[in-house]
């Protein structure tokens, strides 16, 4: 191995150590802080040693919040790297694919015919909506001469559009679909059904197995349709499988807590400025820093205005909004 690739796998082999180890200390916190907060040393025999006391109830009480945080986080950033290496649009984000419209169609769609259920119910009533949303934009951006990441803006916009156009008359029109959808669609952990984790975990772990095994096919599309099929690069199943394994990561997101904006955009800008365009680094630290994101905000959400809670993704767009002002505003973005 070259001595400069491997200082370099080494400087990186450290940042994912230090990444893990700030993600464990963000489930410390998430587990620790709230409206009641308990002592973190008592984090660890609330989980392994409960003895019914109420710092071991507390705990026990917030893991199902916990573990939806770490999958939530994990698609969103590893979905939001997918779209924005496939479409080598930097601004690329879930909301591209017209994903959060299409589960917020579908959610309003089920309440309006069947009422108001439980938060797993809606769950599996936005999957399909996200999911079929990203094909509907992807088969319209890529009709014609092919798509394009213009094409594909183009085309999740004008999907996006619609489908909010749809949302809105309905969910105005009825108000009891009105209530129900307004507490999905603030984009929060508080509330949520246990269930609603066990219910999104197999896509969320089936899809981050499927992106990390395409690093290095990504990789080498970024090099561009020609230099990729030299280097025996399957481009048309990369793109499709990439831009699948992108919808559901961002459509179980968005089905079990909401729109939660930013987390797809911010976190793969902040890891390819440490790992620079290699996915099979980026895709991996997109697994840690992503959750790392949203369990710190939901913290800061429950602090800032305790005791009542700011939702997580009001604070989310809070901390990535600069990020989005600082990507605009550079003449350059870096090579993804």
């Amino acid at each position: 191995m070259v001595p400069g690739r491997r200082r370099r796998g080494g400087r990186l082999g450290v940042g994912l150590a230090v990444t893990l180890a700030a993600l464990v200390l963000a489930v410390g916190l998430s587990l620790a802080v709230g409206a009641r907060s308990v002592p973190l040393g008592d984090v660890w025999a609330g989980l392994f040693d409960p003895d019914g006391t109420y710092a071991s109830a507390v705990v026990a009480g917030r893991v199902p919040r916990t573990v939806l945080g770490l999958l939530v986080g994990s698609a969103l950033a590893v979905s939001g790297a997918l779209i924005q290496g496939l479409t080598r649009n930097p601004l690329g984000d879930p909301g591209l694919l017209g994903i959060n419209a299409g589960a917020a169609a579908s959610v309003v769609t089920v309440t309006a015919l069947l009422g108001a259920g439980s938060t797993t119910r809606q769950v599996w009533a936005a999957l399909p909506g996200a999911l079929l949303a990203a094909v509907v934009v992807y088969v319209v951006g890529s009709a014609g001469r092919g798509s394009t990441p213009v094409r594909l803006v183009l085309a999740g916009a004008a999907v996006g559009a619609a489908l909010q156009a749809y949302v809105g008359a309905v969910s105005l029109s009825l108000p009891t679909v009105f209530v129900d959808y307004r507490e999905w669609a603030v984009g929060s952990f508080a509330g949520r059904d246990p269930e609603v984790a066990t219910a999104i975990a197999p896509f969320v772990v089936a899809g981050l197995v499927v992106a990390l095994a395409l690093a290095r096919s990504l990789n080498g599309l970024a090099l561009g349709e020609e230099s990729a099929t030299a280097l025996g690069v399957a481009t048309l199943r990369t793109r499709v499988l990439g831009g699948a394994t992108a919808a559901l990561l961002a459509a179980a997101a968005t089905a079990a807590v909401g729109p939660i904006a930013f987390v797809g955009l911010a976190v793969p800008h902040v890891v390819r400025a440490f790992t620079g365009p290699d996915f099979r680094w980026q895709l991996p630290y997109c697994v840690l820093a992503g959750p790392l994101l949203v369990l710190l905000a939901d913290v800061l959400g429950r602090v800032v205005v305790r005791p009542a809670e700011l939702m997580v993704g009001v604070v989310t767009a809070f901390l990535g909004a600069p990020v989005l002002v600082a990507v605009i505003r550079r003449r350059s973005v870096a090579a993804l």
